[in-house]
């Protein structure tokens, strides 16, 4: 994981870097002289040379200092923890549509394998990964923001609400003070942008647990107990599924990264005020201490789920703990 890190910070302390742009320039107003122009320099650290720049930052970021953002002028750890709440909950919403939809897909082709449902179910898997999330969340606001506006289509929560929260787990907290009001609200904003991350997820999960699910159903045990007398149903969700259910969880765990870092576009096409938005306007301002902050975030979460994962998937699976 130090490894992994250090050859992140590394690849986009530099390329950032080599992008044409002058973040000092962005900042300054009409007819600054070059007094400002150094002052402004010195302020950031641009004034000394690549290495000890980076070496600067790498010490600041083992001590919790990430700098502070160009754009704001705000400490980039703060700015950054403040939008990562939203951006996780999205990402854990979009999670459980997509395991809930995969698996009753899953279930329901292997349940009616050989027939015309396993075949339009592999035709809608084909489809839903043939569209982008960023299309799907066009499509989904189209339909329920324009045409029939059901859910909410920009923000993730409505201004008039009093927020009496401690944390900007907004979802997590209102459950826990029993504002089921302000929790619904939540909700009404977040669920197009996480269906629309979710759709794609969906198809991945569907695909490949219902493979593991046809290639376990040939399996023994599973033929003993069809011979004990037990109902197909029985035999898939009891037998079959424990089993089969050891890659899915793999995907699973590597695909949620991937789906926060997904949420930059979907994020910016709603206007949910998470860690992608933010990525987004910090590119466009060339923040480049905001910038790194938020990779080095990612790749965090990154290495820390693929741990999870690993550790997960050894306590599930008996033969690995004893390997």
């Amino acid at each position: 994981m130090l490894i992994t890190l250090f050859g992140v910070a590394v690849i986009v302390f530099f390329v950032i870097r080599v992008v044409p742009g002058n973040p000092i320039a962005m900042m300054l107003p009409p007819g600054a002289g070059e007094e400002d122009i150094a002052r402004l320099k010195a302020l950031y650290g641009f004034d000394k040379s690549l290495p000890e720049q980076f070496v600067i930052w790498v010490a600041g970021v083992l001590q919790g200092d990430f700098g502070t953002s160009i754009s704001t002028r705000q400490p980039v750890l703060s700015l950054v923890l403040g939008r990562l709440p939203a951006t996780i909950e999205l990402a854990v919403m979009a999670l459980v549509i997509a395991i809930v939809i995969g698996s009753v897909l899953a279930l329901t082709g292997t349940r009616h394998r050989g027939t015309r449902t396993e075949g339009a179910i592999d035709v809608t898997n084909g489809m839903a990964l043939s569209v982008p999330d960023f299309l799907w969340g066009l499509l989904l606001i189209l339909l329920f923001g324009v045409l029939w506006p059901v859910f909410h289509i920009s923000g993730r929560v409505s201004p008039a609400l009093d927020l009496p929260f401690a944390t900007n787990f907004y979802l997590f907290e209102s459950v826990l003070r029993l504002r089921f009001d302000i929790w619904l609200d939540l909700v009404s904003h977040m669920f197009m942008p996480a269906l629309a991350l979710a759709i794609p997820l969906a198809a991945i999960i569907a695909q490949l647990l219902k493979q593991s699910l046809k290639e376990t159903m040939h399996l023994d045990y599973v033929t003993l107990a069809r011979t004990h007398g037990y109902g197909e149903n029985r035999v898939i969700t009891r037998e079959a599924l424990p089993n089969a259910i050891l890659p899915t969880l793999t995907l699973v765990g590597v695909q949620f990264t991937f789906l926060i870092g997904g949420t930059v576009i979907i994020e910016r096409l709603f206007s949910y005020e998470g860690l992608g938005n933010m990525a987004i306007d910090a590119v466009i301002n060339r923040d480049l201490p905001l910038i790194q902050g938020i990779v080095i975030l990612f790749a965090l979460m990154f290495t820390l789920v693929n741990l999870i994962v690993d550790l997960t998937y050894a306590l599930l699976n008996p033969r690995l703990r004893h390997g």
